[in-house]
């Protein structure tokens, strides 16, 4: 019998509001865990890896490319900052920018030249993902993924350290090419945000194998892509089977809950579905199975955030 697993964003992006009463019955009834908070260690629930750590920016390339393999790669996504009287926040990268082939066209040959002196091959296959294509050996400093720096103060995310030292200053050299770009004036204008920076990211290869307990998965991301791909599942397909399904885009709570989670309650109810398992982005996971229906004495939870 088919279980189903949601991906889902975290509970306080979706309003503080009553929750329908099947649905309040059944999270009172499932299961319950916390667990680590944020994208990746969401993933990570799902997604083991050897070696344990994975390169965000290798499983994309495969993705994007089909040549990651064999190859150290480091993600230089299209970035915009916003000064502030602190120093500066990191206000859009990658997907949020909205970029289309074109920005690339204009954009990227005047960072190329600057990343080649260093003997670092700069592409970008798809308009939101650039890559930098690095010699094995290069050393390189911790970088902060995305997620954590999105709205923070940048200074305070920048990598540390001697390794982090060439980086800091190919970020800024990088800065003043985008800055005086008149393709970011023309972007300006026409009410896009300027890209006016890079974020190095997810470094290194591709790893030597991928496990997880599903079956299928169905996402538009491309790290989660990627990371099917490596494990050998399938992308879409068939309904009845182990499926994890990428739905971090909510941010209604009504398509959460009567798009979403009801129609899966109730091919529940009629047998269809054996476990249904929520997924948060803040950690929080809610199980939920056919035989807790007769768990008649717990209390329905009232929202989301109930605890």
């Amino acid at each position: 019998m088919a279980r189903a697993t949601l991906l889902l964003p975290a509970r306080s992006r979706f309003p503080a509001a009553a929750l329908p009463v099947q649905v309040a019955a059944a999270l009172g009834r499932a299961g319950y865990s916390s667990g680590a908070a944020g994208e990746l260690a969401q993933l990570r629930r799902h997604f083991t890896a050897t070696p344990g750590d994975w390169s965000a920016a290798a499983l994309t390339r495969e993705v994007d490319a089909g040549d990651a393999a064999g190859g150290f790669w480091l993600r230089a996504d299209p970035a915009n900052i916003v000064p502030d009287m602190q120093g500066a926040r990191l206000m859009a990268s990658a997907e949020t920018l909205r970029l289309e082939p074109e920005d690339v066209a204009a954009l990227l040959p005047a960072l190329q030249p600057l990343f080649a002196g260093f003997g670092f091959q700069l592409d970008a296959p798809a308009p939101s993902r650039w890559y930098l294509r690095l010699p094995e050996d290069t050393p390189l400093p911790a970088f902060s993924d995305p997620e954590a720096v999105l709205g923070d103060d940048l200074f305070s995310h920048l990598p540390e350290g001697e390794h982090g030292r060439r980086w800091r200053a190919l970020l800024t050299e990088a800065q003043v090419v985008l800055h005086q770009h008149p393709w970011n004036e023309q972007r300006v204008a026409e009410g896009k945000r300027a890209v006016n920076s890079l974020w190095f990211w997810g470094s290194g290869g591709l790893p030597e194998s991928v496990r997880t307990q599903h079956a299928q998965v169905r996402s538009r991301d491309a790290l989660l892509q990627g990371l099917a791909k490596a494990a050998g599942i399938r992308l879409g397909g068939e309904q009845a089977v182990d499926a994890l399904v990428d739905l971090r885009q909510l941010r209604s709570l009504e398509q959460l809950t009567d798009e979403a989670i009801t129609p899966l309650l109730d091919a529940m109810r009629r047998g269809e579905l054996a476990e249904l398992t929520l997924d948060f982005e803040d950690g929080a996971c809610f199980r939920l199975t056919r035989a807790q229906r007769w768990h008649f004495w717990k209390k329905p939870r009232t929202t989301l955030a109930d605890e």
